[in-house]
């Protein structure tokens, strides 16, 4: 990672990490949109549940 991207939140490092994984899979951009629906699904469900 360059000096830029070690300064950058934790949320920037993570999503550049995925677009990496991403890209380098052979799976189409509408596959990774589906699939990525399903994972912000399963989080924002588990943020509910961290709200008293």
């Amino acid at each position: 990672m360059n000096n830029d991207l070690n300064q950058a939140p934790t949320y920037v490092k993570l999503a550049v990490d995925l677009i990496m994984v991403l890209e380098q899979s052979d799976v189409s951009p509408e596959e990774v949109l589906q699939a990525l629906e399903i994972v912000k699904t399963d989080y924002t469900n588990k943020l509910a549940a961290e709200q008293p």
